[in-house]
Order: C-alpha cells, then sequence, then structure tokens
C-alpha cells in the first residue's frame, strides 16, 4: 500500500492514537485498567461514525490493544477501510490492580489513604496499580517501533485514556510520573503525532492535533 498523504503535500510519517469506543464501565464511572469488557451501543455508534471519517483518507496500518473494547473499534474502522487489524499488548490500558472495576466512591472509602495518594499525584503502593512511567516507557518504545518500521507511511493505535496519555507525554520527552499538561482523550477521539525533525535522537514527537471528534475529517 502506498503512504497515505494528500495531493501536494509533502510525504510524511503519522501516528495516530485513538481512544476505543464507549462501554458500560466508562458510563457509570468505574475505573477499567485492564478489565476485558466490551463496547456498549452507545461505543460501538461511535466506533462506526469514527470509521467512516477515517475511511476517506484510511492509514496504512491498524494495531489495537489486544481488548475487546478496543480490538473491535479498530475492527469497525478496518472494516470500512478495509484494512485488516493487529495486536499488541505493548498498547493495553494502564494496569490498576484490586481498583479495577470499581467506581472513585468506593475506591476512596476503601483505601482512603491510597486514594488520597492517588489524588494528590503521589505513588499508590501495594495495590498492584502499574507506575505512570512504565505504562509510558511501554506505549512510547512500541510507538517509536511502529514509526521506525513505517517511514512515510500513516499508522493508526486504538488503545485506551490513560496509557495513550502517558504516552504522548513519553514521546514529547515530558516527565510521566510529574507533568499532568496532557488532557484525556474521550471515547472514540484522536490524536495525531509527527517525527520532532529537529530531534537527532529519532526519539522524540510532536503533538500536532488533540482529543479529534470521531467525525472529524
Amino acid at each position: 500500500m502506498t503512504p497515505s498523504h494528500s495531493p501536494g503535500d509533502h510525504v510524511r510519517t503519522r501516528l495516530i492514537l485513538v481512544r476505543h469506543g464507549q462501554t458500560d464501565y466508562n458510563r457509570d464511572g468505574r475505573l477499567q485498567g485492564q478489565v476485558d469488557i466490551p463496547l456498549n451501543d452507545t461505543g460501538t455508534r461511535q466506533a462506526a461514525t469514527l470509521a467512516a471519517s477515517i475511511a476517506v483518507i484510511p492509514p496504512d496500518l491498524l494495531v489495537a490493544s489486544p481488548l475487546q473494547r478496543a480490538e473491535r473499534t479498530a475492527s469497525i474502522v478496518g472494516e470500512a477501510s478495509g484494512l485488516d487489524v493487529t495486536t499488541d499488548a505493548a498498547f493495553l490500558e494502564r494496569g490498576f490492580g484490586r481498583w479495577e472495576g470499581l467506581t472513585g466512591e468506593e475506591i476512596r472509602r476503601h483505601w482512603p489513604t491510597e486514594h488520597a495518594d492517588w489524588r494528590a499525584h503521589r505513588p499508590v503502593v501495594g495495590l498492584d496499580v502499574e507506575d505512570r512511567p512504565e505504562v509510558g516507557d511501554r506505549v512510547a518504545a512500541a510507538c517509536h517501533r511502529l514509526v521506525a518500521e513505517n517511514i512515510g507511511r500513516t499508522v493508526m493505535v486504538v488503545a485506551h485514556g490513560a496509557a495513550i496519555t502517558l504516552g504522548i507525554t513519553t514521546m514529547l520527552g515530558l516527565d510521566a510520573d510529574g507533568f499532568r499538561g496532557i488532557a484525556g482523550l474521550e471515547n472514540c477521539h484522536r490524536s495525531v503525532l509527527e517525527p520532532l525533525q529537529s530531534d537527532t535522537t529519532g526519539r522524540l514527537m510532536r503533538l500536532v492535533s488533540h482529543n479529534l471528534a470521531p467525525d472529524f475529517i
């Protein structure tokens, strides 16, 4: 497949990061983490809207987290654009250990000290909550690999809110543990990044667009 770009544009390498469609946990305000639950009807409709927009100028490669909410979102996009979906566990959501499936109020009630640490952006110890830098590093490493293997092409990755936010933070060269300046993506919204041409190490990206709606073309 030839690299995707508009006539008259210079060929560029692009990375598009997409958050999956809505699930019942999203709707109910439950911390999802790596619990594997499906899209709900709203999420399926969001994915269909996204798919129609993406099909106008489809990516060259489509990759997803293996969790079904991300893989199904990617599959709907792929069906509209004639693309197969591959999965990569590097794009799993941040693990939240014993908190997965709970609301913020339930966490606060059962683990008040740890909840206070979490809200104050301090590390949470002893509950198997994955550290922010660890998530940022694994997502960024996988993104860098895909970009390096697809120079001049557009790569789309369908993943998860926290994983994407931390991955972007790391790819911008910022501290994933301390920097909170990247807003989270809404369901089926997407961000676009490109390699930072001035970076001689090849490790930094620039954020071109952020939190684009599913129907944005």
